[in-house]
């Protein structure tokens, strides 16, 4: 539409100075003529605008003038911490709205707008550290979110190993672990977290519910990944590697170095930690004659055990072939 055109251009101008008429619409994604009109109307509606040529020229608005439009819609408000990665905007329908509260919050940072994003910030948070992407799908997403901002009840049926467990939650929040989506849920006084994709149903209840006064989002998933991290299994080990491989094996989501030191002919010498003697064999296999297990013994018998049986897997076919 173009009144909201009119107000990007607006907003545009007073947050970054003077903008050429190309800029402006490749902003906004029209054509320079349709700029030049927008900006005749604007200057016809009293808009302090004007126009100064040359190589450093541009648009600019008069000196000290300012839009007093200080209001943001809830939905605008619910994308500002939300600016990346850009597909997580999408799964909340909250993508095409980004633009617009990200020039508002520029144009204008209220006192009650802060207080405002404050708010959301209790209610979303986004982990972009993730362990690794996923191809799960979240077709309730939708309606935890729905609960989540309304601060109502939630009855859920979710998958639990082999068996489907229904519960009654208080939902505090979602958080974004890269493409896959948490709930963080009080349950019977205790808080936990649920993998969305896995619920199997999500009924928002007419029930509403107290967020805890105390309880920060944010804070309460960085303690958890935390504890997550500290309850996986461990499997200790010594390598030798070549150098250039170090930084591909540091990448490694099952696998981690403690220590390195120097060995002879640009290789070296790892203490590391993998997780089961089954991740770390797939790990050491996957970087071939680059590196060596010193030990433990079980682990070096197991990958020499599956090279040979690489090897007489392909031997067998050439005899076929």
């Amino acid at each position: 539409m173009r009144a909201d055109r009119l107000l990007s251009i607006l907003l545009l101008l007073q947050n970054h100075g003077r903008l050429t008429s190309r800029m402006l619409a490749e902003m906004l994604e029209v054509s320079e003529r349709t700029i030049h009109r927008d900006m005749e109307a604007l200057s016809a509606a009293g808009i302090p605008v004007f126009a100064e040529r040359g190589s450093q020229g541009g648009w600019s608005l008069s000196e000290g003038y300012r839009t007093n439009l200080t209001g943001m819609t809830t939905e605008e408000l619910q994308s500002l911490l939300l600016v990346h990665p850009s597909s997580l905007l999408s799964d909340l329908g909250l993508k095409n709205r980004f633009e617009a509260a990200f020039q508002k919050l520029l144009a204008a940072s209220s006192a009650k707008a802060r207080r405002d994003a404050e708010a959301v910030r209790q209610l979303i948070h986004i982990d972009g550290a993730g362990w690794h992407q996923s191809d799960e799908s979240f077709p309730f997403l939708p309606a935890v979110q729905e609960a989540v901002w309304a601060s109502r009840k939630l009855f859920i049926s979710y998958q639990r190993e082999e068996t489907a467990v229904e519960r009654t939650v208080w939902p505090l929040g979602l958080v974004a672990k890269r493409s896959v989506w948490y709930m963080v849920a009080q349950v019977d006084g205790e808080v936990r977290t649920y993998r969305i994709s896995r619920l199997l149903s999500a009924r928002m209840l007419d029930e509403a519910f107290e967020r805890p006064a105390d309880f920060d989002l944010a804070r309460y998933w960085e303690q958890s990944t935390e504890q997550f991290k500290a309850n996986l299994p461990t499997y200790p080990g010594r390598v030798k590697l070549v150098e250039t491989s170090l930084s591909r094996f540091r990448q490694e989501r099952y696998a981690k170095v403690i220590h390195t030191a120097p060995a002879a002919d640009g290789w070296i010498e790892a203490e590391v930690e993998f997780q089961t003697l089954d991740s770390a064999c797939e790990i050491v296999l996957g970087l071939g004659s680059r590196i060596e297990v010193i030990e433990p013994l079980e682990l070096r018998e197991k990958v020499i055990a599956e090279a040979k049986a690489i090897t007489a897997l392909y031997r067998q076919s050439e005899k076929e072939a």
